[in-house]
């Protein structure tokens, strides 16, 4: 019989570990999830080793609790929690949820009370029990029974203590903790201890005379007069330190152990939540395992060829691919479904069917499809153009509800009522149990895909109507998924020479640089190793110790930076690592992607996030390093496709500052923009009171961050981290703005008194957020849809006027019957090739096109340059 096993986590403690551990992440939303996500981790790995039969989370209730009746300043001193951390909290509850683990907090205790209590009852029971915090208090509460696990630096670094670890670190009992504390004090908590005594003391001590009371019945027997001076004189104080450092053991908790019995996740729950999440990786390494559903049968004729009298108009059709590389995967057949009969042939047939692929090719017949984009791209590869495309389920669903981020089509079936259909999980498997099953499975699978998409047309069209979103659909996004498939299938040209070359040419400078290191350094070591490195800079060049890890000192780059001014060697260190990146991530990641035909087919997401940005994968050739000189030559390996071609690109000029303008109706930024003034020197002269030859680069530089924040819902924490300057100066300096620009203050307050009326915030073309958190009681949900009201209109309409711009663009191209292309979109920027004679034209109209893609109350404003490569176009 397997012995129970009791984990009990302290939430508060390890949420905020979590969050100071990792940078700022967020989700397709713009909800931060660094903390959420630190917590997942460690909480994966922590039930994979231990197995715990029983679980709970323990939450501090409040800010106010018993301890503040016996000394008020307990905790204070505090900063307030950030609003990027406040906001994950409902989604930790969430996640908690989903594992099916129990919640727990009481009003004036905190969470150390209510594990405290429950590992003494646990312990009597003689249960095994693992208490895990990042808080060192809880050490007092290990026994035979009982293993503490404090977090170290980071998460996953884990110190266990128990009595005998305990013992061999300080000499004492875990008992004795309380009285340590009680002389120390801990300033973490504002536990005053006695002045002048710390830890190296207070064991000391301790070992003499085992508890604070004992020491101070001995007192006069004290060594050293000044010691036993500060001891007499704050006696009282030494003994409220330890009472405030005491956790109650017999809290008023109405929760038993025997009610915390853990029996795993609601695997369904959890995958959704951490897909809205966007912890894609989670999901991809996870052991937990699926159900298979009933489903009803299906009508399906899997044939070899398919005549025009099996064929109608409308009809719903689903090419089933191996994967999502729609470019190189394997194309396993094609599924069709007028709602009742259903057919599937295999795609080798398919080339072989001229009937088929002629109703394919016929623009006046109406097909019904999941995700055109990527079906049209799939079957251009045999040069079928399918034409036709009367509806696009992904994209309707997509704007209908832009949370959903999923590509599978069995999710979005669901999400909207239809449940006839399997995720491609339960007929592929995943991970290492991955497998392509007969011909028969996959043909019925494309089969219900097919009917899933026929049976949801009329419902999801009518949903987009009615929230008079159909012209979205139907003018923008739906033109714009062909336009994205051509430009994806024609690629971009990729010089593998220069690219070849740069690799040689990095290698070379990471050799240089080696060497510098270890002439810094006085010795050669294995600089990608941290542990080499760390004895290097903090044992033989003694610089200062800032975090330590499990296995040594820590060697990550906010530590090295913060170092930069103590050594040359760190900047050396810092600059081979930024170079190694490039090397691997971009030199060698480029080559291995370049196709037989030379070039790059990079994917756009289209129903991704929720501002409606696109987002480019395999590769995303929307993130290549620019800051770097190193990272910017990479776009030299990108050319045109024929000889005496060039590259152009045009990009819209602080298009998000100008939707704000527009929006806020805020003359100062207006007028900024219709008198074309650099916009940042503008918010500078306007909040500092200076002329504009009296803006400094610090206070353009100020300006610029607030600018953009303001467009992002920054706060002043995110600020403070931005500038480097306080909470408090960061809050002041939003507080001025706000001030200088009315317009935008009241615009602000606007949108989310709007947002929470009609439930949502919309763009320009009427792109829905969903916010209902704008009415919930928490705080912290209430706090981020409020930002999310007053961004979403400002970043979603941006991405609106590049998609209109971008199916203008494809219309102007076709017009003026020119050869020139469209090759990719990176951000607000569009990246064109064309020959020689044609960059002239191109010159004049891709600007006024851009111009006029959308008409606001300040002029919109596209740069441009061309070149040879794409670095020229810069």
């Amino acid at each position: 019989m397997t012995k129970e096993k009791l984990l009990l986590l302290d939430g508060n403690s390890l949420a905020y570990r979590a969050f100071f551990a990792l940078p700022l992440l967020t989700n397709d939303q713009g909800i931060h999830t660094n903390a959420v996500y630190g917590f997942t981790t460690m909480l994966q790995k922590i039930l994979e080793e231990e197995k715990p039969t029983k679980m709970l989370v323990a939450f501090d209730a409040g800010k106010t609790t018993f301890r503040h009746s016996t000394y008020s300043e307990y905790k204070g001193g505090r900063q307030k929690t950030p609003p990027e951390l406040s906001e994950q909290f409902p989604y930790l509850r969430k996640l908690l949820d989903a594992y099916r683990i129990k919640q727990y907090e009481l009003d004036l205790y905190e969470a150390d009370d209510i594990i405290g209590t429950l590992s003494k009852e646990a312990d009597e029971q003689k249960l095994e029990v693992i208490i895990v915090s990042g808080d060192k208090d809880l050490t007092q509460l290990a026994s035979d029974n009982t293993t503490v696990y404090i977090t170290r630096k980071g998460i996953t670094d884990i110190e266990h203590y128990t009595p005998s670890h305990i013992e061999e670190k300080y000499g004492l009992t875990p008992h004795q903790i309380i009285d340590m504390k009680g002389l120390m004090g801990d300033s973490s908590d504002n536990i005053p201890g006695v002045p002048g005594v710390g830890e190296k003391t207070a064991i000391k001590l301790l070992k003499q005379y085992p508890t604070i009371e004992e020491l101070y019945q001995h007192i006069d027997e004290v060594s050293g007069a000044k010691l036993k001076e500060k001891l007499a004189a704050n006696e009282e104080q030494a003994k409220m330190s330890k009472e405030l450092a005491t956790i109650n053991r017999q809290a008023p908790i109405d929760i038993k152990v025997e009610e915390l019995n853990y029996e795993g996740p609601d695997v369904d729950t959890l995958f959704s939540l951490w897909q809205d999440l966007s912890f894609k990786s989670l999901i991809q390494k996870s052991e937990f395992e699926t159900e298979e559903k009933e489903i009803e049968a299906i009508e399906l004729d899997i044939v070899e060829t398919i005549t025009k009298d099996q064929l109608a108009s409308p009809m719903a059709i689903h090419l089933e691919l191996e994967n999502e590389s729609y470019h190189t995967c394997k194309r396993f057949g094609l599924a069709l479904s007028n709602g009742n009969k259903t057919y599937y042939i295999p795609f080798e047939q398919l080339q072989n069917s001229p009937e088929l692929i002629d109703w394919l090719q016929d623009e006046n017949q109406k097909k019904y499809v999941f995700d055109s984009k990527a079906i049209q791209s799939a079957l251009y590869r045999s040069d079928i153009h399918l034409k036709g495309v009367e509806f696009d389920l992904i994209l309707a669903a997509y704007i209908v509800n832009p949370a959903m981020s999923t590509d599978d089509l069995a999710a979005v079936a669901k999400e909207f009522g239809y449940r006839d259909v399997q995720t491609n999980d339960i007929i592929y498997g995943k991970g290492a149990k991955k497998a392509i099953p007969s011909q028969e499975v996959i043909a019925e699978h494309a089969s219900r895909k097919a009917n899933a998409v026929f049976h949801l047309q009329t419902k999801l069209e009518e949903q987009l109507k009615e929230n008079e979103q159909f012209d979205l659909y139907r003018n923008l996004e739906l033109p714009l998924a062909s336009i994205l498939s051509e430009m994806e299938s024609e690629g971009i040209t990729v010089d593998r020479e220069r690219l070849v070359e740069m690799g040689r040419e990095l290698a070379e400078k990471l050799k240089s640089i080696e060497e510098e290191i270890y002439q810094a350094a006085g010795e050669k070591f294995n600089i990608n190793s941290p542990k080499q490195l760390g004895v290097i800079l903090f044992e033989k060049l003694g610089l200062p110790i800032i975090k330590k890890t499990k296995t040594g000192y820590s060697t990550a780059a906010d530590v090295l930076e913060k170092l930069a001014p103590e050594h040359e060697v760190i900047q050396h260190i810092l600059e081979y690592r930024q170079l190694g990146k490039l090397q691997s991530t971009y030199i060698e990641g480029l080559l291995k992607v370049i196709l037989e035909d030379g070039k790059i087919h990079t994917r756009y997401q289209q129903a991704l996030t929720s501002t409606g940005r696109l987002s480019s994968i395999d590769p995303n050739l929307q993130n290549i390093p620019v800051r770097l000189e190193e990272g910017r030559k990479i776009r030299q390996a990108f050319v045109p496709s024929h000889p005496e071609w060039k590259l152009f690109a045009a990009d819209y000029s602080q298009i998000e500052l100008r939707v704000l303008a527009h929006m806020a109706n805020d003359e100062n930024l207006k007028s900024a923009f219709v008198h074309d003034q650099d916009i940042h020197t503008k918010t500078a002269m306007t909040v500092f009171h200076v002329e504009a030859d009296e803006v400094t680069s610090d206070m353009r530089r100020a300006a610029k961050a607030v600018n953009f924040g303001i467009v992002y819902g920054i706060s002043d924490y995110g600020l403070s981290q931005n500038l480097s300057i306080t909470r408090k100066e960061a809050a002041d300096f939003i507080e001025r703005y706000l001030s200088s620009f009315p317009g935008v203050k009241k615009y602000m307050a606007e949108s989310i008194k709007e947002a929470k009326e009609k439930g949502f915030a919309a763009t320009i073309l009427n792109r829905r957020r969903y916010l209902p958190d704008l009415h919930s009681s928490n705080f912290n949900l209430r706090s981020f849809a409020e930002r999310t009201a007053m961004n979403t209109p400002i970043q979603g309409s941006a991405a609106d006027i590049i998609k209109k711009a971008m199916i203008d663009m494809a219309k102007a191209l076709k017009e003026h019957n020119l050869k020139a292309k469209m090759l990719l979109q990176v951000h607000d920027e569009l990246i064109f090739e064309a020959p020689n004679e044609e960059i002239a034209i191109l010159e004049k109209l891709v600007p006024e096109v851009m111009a006029n893609a959308i008409k606001l109350q300040v002029p919109l404003k596209a740069e441009f340059a061309s070149g040879d490569t794409w670095y020229e176009t810069k």
